[in-house]
């Protein structure tokens, strides 16, 4: 396997654009105080791009998948603790296909 540099740097370039996004954000708020409802928005957006992802995956898998990660969020609900969560849901999926 050779080294193409096309690729390299177009490998490079995307992680400075990422770097350069990311810090930029961090730069901008912290020079400008944005209003509260922007800070709201912010907070709670991680949330919503998550489930905006994840969704369409659930509804196209069916029901064991909805099964899966109903069992994972209510395990959450109760322990807070994510890894748990996370084999739960697993578990309760490799049951329900396997």
């Amino acid at each position: 396997m050779s080294l193409r540099w096309d690729v390299l740097l177009a490998i490079l370039a995307m992680a400075l654009a990422t770097y350069a996004a990311r810090a930029g954000g961090y730069a901008v708020l912290r020079a400008w105080r944005p209003p509260r409802f922007v800070e709201a928005m912010l907070v709670h957006l991680p949330g919503c791009i998550f489930v905006a992802f994840i969704l369409p995956s659930l509804a196209a898998g069916g029901v064991g998948h909805m099964v899966a990660a109903a069992v994972a969020m209510g395990m959450m609900a109760l322990t807070r603790m994510t890894t748990l969560s996370l084999l739960a849901g697993v578990a309760v999926l490799w049951v329900m296909t396997g």
